[in-house]
């Protein structure tokens, strides 16, 4: 049985929609890679609530930064 244009859009969908996810994936932890490291953290030590916590005032200055410009 042949795959209907449709069937096939949708696979190609599915495809794309996972290749975002892999790079945002790949961003994400490239991002928090570099934070730790320029932060000097130790990764044996670091909690979920600290990770928040970081997280949070990265934001809060970023958003600062933006708000000035």
């Amino acid at each position: 049985m042949q795959q209907s244009n449709l069937e096939k859009q949708e696979a190609k969908l599915k495809q794309l929609n996972q290749k975002i996810k892999a790079e945002k994936n790949k961003i994400e932890q490239k991002l928090g890679k570099e934070i730790i490291k320029s932060a000097n953290l130790n990764y044996a030590t670091l909690t979920t609530p600290q990770i928040k916590m970081i997280a949070k005032k990265i934001a809060a200055f970023l958003n600062q930064d933006q708000n000035n410009q």
